[in-house]
């Protein structure tokens, strides 16, 4: 299924039956309370605001574009129905094969329908949202890309930063600590040059998606979304930035950072569910340039779509490392975001095997970044299936015996338990829930159907018993 810019990719999501379209909504907190209902229901459809009070018709937000494993398996390429942990191995088997394609450079495209430049540059003509009650601003950049280039190396990266908006040219550009784009920042400060910046603030999901993932330093997230979908991005040189952008983006803002010029940014309500990192003064970004299509359309405010991706690539990283016998791997984002809770489901096959696959998957390159909990489970546990996983703890672990806390690891300041002053770094917890491998054989046997027959019995009775 070929989808290569937002507006056939909401096609294809309403041919699946996946979008709902509010007509008539207050940019001011009713797109973020619908974003954020629809969200926690998990496996939700895309919502398409169009109407918004206060702008013409048919300049529109998208939300929670990526919040259903079907719409995830579109952008991805992937078979659409598969169970949790086949679509994680689907992926892996995807990403492992792809072959880096870089982007190709055009003339044109739909993005240069319009041309905003110097006192024309109005970002309050979009119907940017406030999200939520104590955010401390609107924000036009929840699902966007930020290219930036490596003023030393010369590669471009497509990073996600929050981008709120300050006045009708000027925005915040909040970076975490270590992200790529931050050290590119970092680096153009250093040699005491202005940052340039493209910030595409309504695109194909698939580019915010590859700019969210752990891609590693030094390779364009552009020549990765060309592996996955088996062709070169279109891109256009920005006439300001003369960075790359994507040549059928909605609406894409170029501007400049000047070392030592900040405003206060923030808070936002971040994906923690928290308001963990305040406010505080961050560089702006003077824009100088808009460039947007006919009918613009943000893309805002997705939460819950990284699972199966980081699972996937936590799960390389392991055999990478050399753990054996990894049978499984995922996270859950209803109780800890994207990045809080991860399991990992091994076969053991010596002593400290599981300790071990703990501390790799802890620290492991895909992981790395604000982590708190590690679960290690036996094989016969389906790490996606939290009750599984929480009675694997309740009666597989001991206290004393089977947590380790380890110290000083990499956090930010999205962080929420970590107190101000004190962020960047916090600490990790690994539960082994696996049985104790010195007695391994004479551990008690489990009063459970096997999965086996249970698949089978389903298979026979499962319409008897629940309808479907």
């Amino acid at each position: 299924m070929e989808v290569d810019n937002l507006r056939s990719w909401i096609k294809e999501v309403g041919a699946l039956g996946e979008l709902r379209e509010i007509q008539g909504a207050n940019w001011d907190l009713e797109i973020g309370g619908v974003a954020d209902i629809v969200t926690e229901a998990g496996n939700s459809p895309a919502v398409l605001f169009d109407r918004i009070k206060g702008y013409p018709e048919g300049y529109r937000v998208l939300i929670n574009s990526l919040g259903s494993t079907r719409r995830l398996a579109l952008s991805l390429g992937i078979p659409p129905d598969l169970p949790p942990l086949e679509f994680v191995q689907a992926w892996r088997k995807k990403s492992r094969d792809l072959k880096l394609i870089p982007p190709r450079f055009v003339k044109e495209g739909p993005v240069l329908e319009n041309v905003r430049t110097g006192a024309d540059v109005d970002l309050l003509s979009f119907p940017v949202p406030r999200w939520f009650e104590l955010d401390g601003g609107r924000y036009i950049g929840t699902g966007s890309a930020n290219i930036t280039r490596d003023s030393e190396e010369g590669w471009v990266n497509l990073g996600t930063a929050r981008v709120m908006v300050h006045d009708a040219n000027t925005v915040g550009f909040y970076i975490a600590p270590g992200r790529h784009g931050r050290i590119h920042r970092e680096k153009s400060f250093a040699r005491g040059e202005p940052f340039k910046v493209a910030i595409s603030v309504g695109h194909d999901p698939l580019i915010f998606l590859a700019g969210a993932l752990e891609i590693p330093y030094g390779v364009c997230e552009y020549d990765f979304i060309g592996g996955i979908t088996g062709k070169p991005v279109d891109v256009i040189q920005g006439e300001f930035t003369g960075l790359p952008i994507p040549a059928t983006a909605e609406i894409v803002l170029e501007g400049e950072c000047i070392q030592g010029e900040e405003r206060i940014e923030g808070p936002f309500g971040e994906w923690t569910g928290y308001y963990g990192s305040s406010a505080r003064a961050e560089p702006v970004v003077k824009i100088h340039r808009v460039v947007f299509r006919n009918d613009p359309i943000i893309l805002g405010y997705t939460r819950k779509w990284r699972a199966p991706l980081k699972a996937a690539f936590v799960w390389d990283d392991l055999e990478k490392a050399g753990v054996p016998d990894v049978r499984g791997v995922w996270y859950h984002e209803g109780i800890g975001a994207p990045y809080l809770f991860l399991v990992v489901s091994i076969k053991q096959r010596y002593p400290g095997h599981a300790r071990q696959a703990a501390m790799i998957a802890t620290q492991c390159h895909a992981a790395a970044y604000l982590g708190r909990y590690t679960v290690v489970v036996d094989d016969d546990i389906d790490p996606s299936n939290l009750n599984e996983v929480m009675w694997a703890v309740c009666t597989r672990s001991d206290p004393e015996n089977d947590i380790e806390i380890l110290r000083r690891c990499w956090s930010g300041p999205l962080d929420p338990i970590i107190p101000k002053g004190k962020k960047g770094l916090n600490s990790r917890a690994i539960i082994d829930a696996t049985r104790p491998f010195e007695w391994l054989q004479e551990f008690p046997p489990v009063a459970k159907s096997s999965r086996e027959l249970r698949e089978k019995l389903l298979k026979r009775w499962g319409k008897d018993l629940f309808g479907r």
